[in-house]
Formats: structure tokens, sequence, C-alpha cells
């Protein structure tokens, strides 16, 4: 190929690259029900007071079995409540190889030593480490000695505060 063929190739391939960042970024999946998009909002208007409220849930089937989770809360109770309460449950989860060691025990792992080297970040000691910020937070749970598992009733919750810090990628 000659050095203009090889430049126009690259350009050309520069050039889409460029055109998918520029398209409107979609938004994000709802999960209409039969052609209602958002069938979800509408009944929880219909169950909820004056100001409103949120509502999180989710069912999953996992490798461990199976985790269903719903949690509401009306507007005035969030906004009545000591929102610093929560930051060590967030702070925990600011942390790329703490989430890579979520992901990893959602996925089956259960072990230091296995965490250790799915993930390949690090010592045993730095992976016990990360391991016990998440236990302290009750993102993590050790199941049996040694054996560390997302408690059924964290796993939708940390899969909707992924959900909220962007969607699926």
């Amino acid at each position: 190929m000659t050095k203009d063929g090889e430049l126009q190739e690259r350009v050309a391939a520069l050039e889409e690259r460029v055109a998918a960042l520029e398209e409107p970024q979609r938004t994000p999946p709802t999960g209409a029900v039969d052609g209602d998009t958002f069938w979800a909002l509408t009944e929880l208007k219909a169950r909820l007071p004056e100001r409103g409220g949120v509502l999180f849930t989710g069912s999953v089937e996992l490798e461990s079995g199976p985790a269903d989770w719903q949690y509401g809360a009306t507007t005035d109770q969030l906004l009545d409540q000591d929102w610093s309460e929560h930051a060590a449950g967030l702070a925990a989860l600011g942390h790329p190889v703490r989430l890579s060691i979520l992901r990893a025990v959602v996925g089956g792992a259960r072990t230091v030593a296995e965490l250790t080297q799915q993930l390949d970040v690090g010592t045993s000691g730095q992976v016990y480490h990360h391991v016990r910020e998440l236990t302290g937070a009750r993102w993590l749970t050790a199941r049996s000695r040694g054996q560390y598992v997302v408690p059924t009733d964290r796993v939708v919750p940390l899969l909707v505060i992924l959900t909220a810090t962007g969607g699926p990628s």
C-alpha cells in the first residue's frame, strides 16, 4: 500500500471516530413494556403522596442465585434525612480496585486469593485492605472463613448506583 493510501485510511478511521463522538448521546434504556416507556413511573406516581418520591427496584439472576430488591421513599423522607450518613457507604465505592473486587465477587470469586489472581491489582495484603473497606461498609460480607459475598440485599442497590453514575457503556 502506498503512503497516500495508508494516510487516507488513517484519516477515514479518524473521521469515523470523531463522527461517533459527535453523535448525540442516546437516552438510556427505560425498559419499556408494551410500548409504554414510563410504565414504572406511571405506577409510582399513582401510589405516592403529592410531593412524590423515589423507587429503586431490580430482579437479577447471578451465579450465586436470584437477587430481588425494592426500596422506596417519599421526597420528604429523603430530604429530611442526614445525607452525610451515607458518606462511608459511597466512599467505599469510590476506588476502582474496590469496584473491580465487587464485580469479581458478583461474578463468582469468593476468596482473597481468587481476587488477587483474577484482578492483578496488587498483593493479597492490598486486596485485603480493600476487602476490609468494603466489608466495613456492608458491600461485602464474610459468608464463612475467607469466603466473601455481596449480600443479596446489596446486589441491586450496587447495580442501581452504577446505573445512576452513567449506565451501561
